[in-house]
């Protein structure tokens, strides 16, 4: 019998260290679950100079993603600060790169879950978390929200979603995560690491 646990990967970009925040409290409910374990990765930052290009190690937080990841993981959890409305461009430059993922279908058929922080209360939660859902659709990933069944998303007053997990941040990044958006958080990743397991024992 194969204990070795299933690899759910949590992909995000971070520029002051509030979509890392979430990412790592996705990590903690999958985890949560036994039989799954997060793999936690990172995008580099895109630069505006053409020859600039970043250190293959972060200088802090998580390692880079390879294309490798994609293709070992079970599930995917991904996250981004917001940037009027949409994903942030080093997200989106990496997704731009799965062409080989997409005609493979690496990814086709695995859960999927996304989540976003922003700098003030109305800046986009949904908008990102939809800009992240369009390209999992076009892989072929079964993306998944979170129900009305956590009381959480009738009482939160920052963030919080039924398409994701989100958080505002404050403009400066350093409000605190709230106790809603904490539970919603790790819901989301309990979820998506039963999700995966589920559908690995259905094959």
């Amino acid at each position: 019998m194969n204990t070795t646990p299933l690899s759910i990967l949590v992909l995000y970009y971070s520029r002051h260290g509030a979509t890392r925040k979430l990412a790592e409290l996705i990590a903690q409910g999958i985890d949560s679950v036994p039989g799954a374990e997060a793999r936690l990765r990172t995008v580099p930052p895109v630069s505006s100079v053409a020859e600039a290009t970043a250190p293959g190690i972060p200088d802090q937080g998580s390692p880079y993603v390879d294309h490798d990841d994609l293709r070992e993981c079970a599930g995917l959890a991904l996250g981004s600060p917001t940037r009027f409305g949409n994903m942030a461009a080093s997200m989106k430059y990496f997704l731009d790169g799965t062409a080989t993922e997409w005609v493979n279908g690496t990814l086709s058929g695995k859960p999927a879950v996304v989540f976003a922080s922003t700098g003030s209360l109305h800046g986009g939660q949904e908008a990102t978390l939809l800009s992240m859902m369009i390209p999992l659709l076009h892989h072929g990933m079964m993306v998944m929200g979170l129900p009305y069944t956590h009381p959480e998303l009738m009482n939160t007053a920052s963030g919080g979603s039924p398409y994701g997990a989100t958080h505002w941040a404050g403009v400066d990044g350093k409000r605190p995560v709230t106790e809603e958006e904490r539970t919603l958080t790790i819901a989301l990743g309990r979820r998506l690491a039963e999700a995966a397991l589920k559908l690995q024992g259905s094959r």
